[in-house]
């Protein structure tokens, strides 16, 4: 027999409207009526019984993760983490795609709110700041603990874990500069996206340090996408004096590269060296030695689930922002190396 609203308003002796409330958790419920309620509610197994205990504390074991892009294998690897450490304590999760679009990043914090959830974990959107005043308001709105995981916001101070992208780019074009490259190609992510500002800033410094000339055509902004950096890396051959290397600053803008150097006939690393930002599990099939920064995701995902179990724990610290910065790995494979070709 299914169990209604209505049996359970009659079994409390109380509208149908005050269980509605009850379970929606608005404050226009006396408490004794509120516990009369959740007993029945318990009782007839309405819900699951952790399901009611969970109203009558106004808060769920379920934790919120936010992410840009679900098909991206990077973020795959950061719910993976984060998945790890949940199952481990006992937590549910409730995963939103948000493909990269601002209005459904907002519409998620709104659902994360609507369900009293009791923590997020959220890559931010690349390159949306045009709902800042929105993105502020509703994050101040839901008053739950928020981890940013991977990427940063520069126009509100969060808490997160994130990745030390300076040193990544300065040490992808170290690398290169070792291997006895000067003409060094870059194809940034957005650039509203502060890792693709930072991956610069390392690529810049470490040019400067060697002595060698930044030269504005060698560094094209790309969109963390295949396609874009496919058309931004034939495009450096339009030039009289294109790059020897190429840095390419997220996994599928690794593989936009690739399909571009494919099709132009050049091997890597012989016509071409390059290095890219995170592992390609397809790279590793089609029997190609990519060099690679390894920004380590699942590692991410793990870091930035036991700082909002720390955040939990601590409600005394509540509002300290609390800041991780992970180093990540230079992973040489040989697609670095200098054949003293001069296109």
């Amino acid at each position: 027999m299914t169990v209604t609203i209505d049996d359970i308003a009659k079994q409390a002796g109380v509208s149908s409207a005050t269980i509605s409330r009850v379970l929606n958790n608005s404050s226009y419920v006396k408490e004794e009526t509120r516990e009369k309620v959740l007993k029945v509610i318990e009782e007839m197994n309405y819900v699951p019984s952790a399901i009611a205990r969970s109203l009558s504390k106004r808060e769920t074991s379920t934790i919120g993760i936010i992410v840009p892009d679900i098909t991206n294998s990077y973020f795959g690897e950061i719910i993976k983490g984060i998945s790890k450490i949940a199952e481990d304590v006992g937590l549910n999760i409730i995963l939103f795609n948000t493909n990269n679009n601002v209005k459904s990043e907002l519409k998620a914090l709104e659902e994360v709110k609507k369900h009293r959830l009791k923590g997020v974990i959220m890559t931010p959107c690349f390159g949306n700041t045009e709902f800042q005043t929105d993105f502020i308001e509703t994050i101040r709105g839901i008053n739950i603990p928020i981890v940013l995981v991977s990427a940063d916001l520069s126009y509100i101070n969060l808490s997160g874990v994130f990745v030390d992208d300076v040193m990544g780019g300065y040490e992808a074009t170290s690398a290169l500069i070792k291997s006895g490259h000067k003409k060094i190609g870059i194809i940034t992510g957005i650039m509203s996206s502060s890792s693709a500002v930072n991956r610069l800033k390392g690529y810049k410094r470490a040019l400067e340090e060697n002595d060698i000339p930044i030269i504005n055509d060698y560094i094209k902004e790309g969109n963390f996408d295949l396609d874009i950096a496919y058309e931004l890396t034939k495009d450096f051959f339009k030039r009289k004096n294109p790059p020897t290397a190429i840095i390419a600053c997220s996994n599928r803008m690794t593989l936009g590269v690739i399909k571009a150097l494919v099709e132009l006939k050049m091997k890597i690393p012989n016509d071409m060296a390059l290095i890219g930002f995170n592992k390609v599990e397809l790279i590793d099939i089609v029997g190609i030695d990519l060099s690679y920064m390894e920004d380590s995701p699942m590692e991410l995902g793990e870091v930035s689930m036991n700082l909002l179990l720390d955040i939990l724990k601590s409600r005394e610290d509540e509002g300290k922002i609390k800041r991780i910065n992970i180093p990540p790995k230079l992973i040489l494979k040989g697609s670095e190396i200098f054949h003293g070709k001069s296109l």
